[in-house]
């Protein structure tokens, strides 16, 4: 009985051998040979051709870019957002996902082996009296170890991993622009934050001006040199200073509430005092259109996307020919469980099945078309967030310049506007002017410090948004490859 089994054995060894042999040589990669869409890459910025920036040109290669501002508590804050951060958590937990979908993937690569066993009781007789006479029982024991495979012969499976790989890629560009997005949204809410500090204490020192004017214009009401009208005006500045002052209040505890959502804390466990502004502008370093390419997530993300896209066409295409898998067992059965693993009572089987789908109707041509244009649609997808990225970096750089030209003007407006406001003051006391003149000027005067400090929170706040179109820190080489 063993001579016979192991004669079988021996006549099929040369065809197992024959199949992984087969099966080794890994056929077909059905999808298609994968290139990187060409884009539009300009040679240099069109609004950037000018830009000579004093910080070094790795400014940006650190990583925290943020650095670049110069104010500590802005670092603390864009350090510990990271791990506090609920959209980066959910950005690294989607991230993790599609990594282990890659780990399942490869595993259909490998054979699966199981083993099982299992054990009945079995009679027949009466069934009024099953332990009596007439009535026949017996126990049978099975223990058997099993393996199936399904060889990559036309490289569906190898098309699945890479896919899933390129997925995983993409996914890991998402989690470095969330991290990106939510470093950027806070530095511009810091910033504002501490324009609205800057504008609290402005108009406090203007309520404290006008209250002064107030007095002023009373004391004059009483000896009979002023009208009433000039106390109601006087009054009417003050109380306008007084509601601006209390609106940029409001809004600066909006912008806390806002910072502390951004470091996963609940508003009521977080507060950011009042401080000092850095008016730091940084100068950025640009770069060259191209490296944009690896620098920005977005278009890293896009374009793992497009490379996952076309691994699928492979897949649909793999359905045109056979499906084919190899099994084998080996086991034991016997009635007692003495005697199970006895030599005669093992048994064997080794199988090659294959299916092949004879009439669908068009439905796996249907699919191929599919794949086909789902690679075509993350072509044009990857291809317009390359040039919305262009344009982004254009805008800041327009945005940036004028800004810096603006503030300059900001700067001499309020100057002489404070010389006109405490030139026509002076004249008032002295009788030569109306108050309507003070007014006038008093409140040229206020909005033009007010648009000073708006400009430079606007320079601050555009160098952020500068350095998020330019790919903050984040390369596409931190991805998995």
């Amino acid at each position: 009985m063993k001579i016979q089994a192991f004669r079988n054995s021996l006549r099929l060894q040369p065809l197992a051998l024959a199949l992984l042999a087969a099966c080794a040589v890994s056929g077909c990669a059905l999808a298609p040979a994968y290139h990187v869409p060409a884009t539009p890459a300009p040679a240099v910025y069109k609004e950037g051709q000018d830009w000579l920036p004093a910080a070094p040109a790795d400014a940006l290669e650190r990583g925290p870019w943020w650095q670049l501002f110069g104010d500590p508590i802005l670092n603390d804050l864009a350090a510990s957002i990271e791990v506090s951060n609920q959209n980066i958590a959910a950005a690294i937990a989607n991230y993790a996902q599609a990594r282990a979908l890659v780990a399942e993937q490869r595993a259909s690569l490998f054979p699966s082996v199981d083993l099982t066993g299992g054990a009945t009781r079995s009679g027949a007789g009466s069934a009024s009296n099953p332990a009596g006479g007439g009535s026949t029982a017996s126990n049978q024991y099975r223990a058997n170890i099993g393996a199936s495979w399904e060889p990559d012969i036309w490289g569906k499976l190898r098309s699945g991993v890479n896919g899933a790989s390129a997925n995983a890629q993409a996914s890991a560009a998402d989690l470095a622009a969330a991290r990106l997005s939510a470093q950027g949204e806070l530095a511009t809410d810091y910033i504002s934050l501490r324009q609205y500090d800057a504008q609290i204490t402005l108009l406090a020192s203007t309520t404290d001006g006008y209250q002064r004017v107030l007095t002023i214009t009373q004391n004059r009401f009483n000896a009979g040199i002023a009208a009433k009208s000039d106390v109601l005006q006087a009054q009417t500045q003050l109380t306008n200073a007084q509601i601006d002052q209390i609106t940029a209040q409001r809004q600066r505890a909006v912008l806390e509430h806002a910072i502390a959502v951004l470091l996963g804390k609940a508003p009521a466990e977080f507060t950011l005092v009042a401080g000092p502004w850095r008016v730091q502008v940084p100068d950025v370093p640009l770069g060259l259109p191209s490296t944009l390419l690896q620098r920005r997530p977005d278009i890293a993300g896009a374009e793992r996307r497009v490379a996952a896209a076309n691994e699928q066409i492979g897949v649909a295409r793999a359905a045109y020919f056979p499906d084919i898998s190899l099994s084998a067992s080996y086991g034991y059965g016997a009635s007692k469980v003495g005697g199970l693993f006895n030599a005669s009572n093992n048994a064997w089987s080794l199988g090659l099945s294959a299916a092949q789908t004879v009439f669908d109707a068009g439905a796996i041509s249907a699919r191929v078309t599919q794949a086909e244009a789902g690679r075509d649609a993350a072509i044009a997808q990857y291809r317009q967030t390359v040039l919305a990225a262009f344009a982004d970096v254009e805008n800041q750089l327009t945005a940036t310049r004028a800004l810096m030209r603006q503030q300059d003007l900001y700067r001499i407006a309020s100057e002489a506007a404070d010389q006109v406001e405490a030139q026509l003051l002076n004249r008032y006391r002295s009788g030569q002017v109306s108050y309507t003149d003070v007014v006038t000027a008093q409140n040229t005067a206020l909005a033009a410090r007010r648009a000073l400090v708006q400009a430079q929170a606007d320079r601050q706040t555009t160098a952020v948004a500068l350095i998020q179109s330019l790919g903050g820190g984040w390369h596409a080489q931190e991805g998995v490859r």
